[in-house]
């Protein structure tokens, strides 16, 4: 019985050390589930549709610069359930980006949408930087 006590901490250090190791890495997962990552070509595509952006990044990222017509939500003071719902129907498109791969908000706040059950979720993980680089228009 001890044994086995000492085999299942061990397994749960190693499972919880490695998460540790992701999340200390600074790096947004390439995917979020009930989500579609997005290309730069494709968001750009989105964009040429008509679908909605939202830029979570904080304000004085969003006042440098941003993508036209974006809708700006900041992660961790504006993003919620209602303000998305504000700009947008449960079943419609949207585009969420942030700062690119080393920016947790755009994965923080697609994975948080598709939980509050929006449907159409897009997530551009290579985010403005990713934008502006291609060349497309920005304001």
């Amino acid at each position: 019985m001890i044994a086995m006590r000492k085999i299942l901490f061990a397994a749960m250090v190693v499972v919880f050390g490695a998460c540790g190791v992701a999340m200390a890495s600074g790096v947004s997962p390439e995917t979020i589930s009930g989500a579609n990552t997005v290309s730069p070509a494709e968001a750009k595509a989105l964009f040429d549709k008509g679908v909605l952006f939202v830029d979570v990044r904080k304000d004085a990222d969003w006042d440098a610069g941003r993508i036209p017509g974006a809708e700006h939500l900041d992660s961790k003071s504006k993003f919620s359930a209602e303000a998305l719902a504000a700009l947008a129907a449960k079943n419609e498109e949207i585009v969420i980006y942030c700062n690119g791969p080393k920016c947790m908000r755009s994965s923080e706040s697609c994975a948080k949408a598709v939980e509050w059950g929006f449907t159409k979720i897009h997530y551009y993980r290579e985010g403005f930087p990713a934008w502006k680089s291609a060349g497309y228009p920005v304001e």
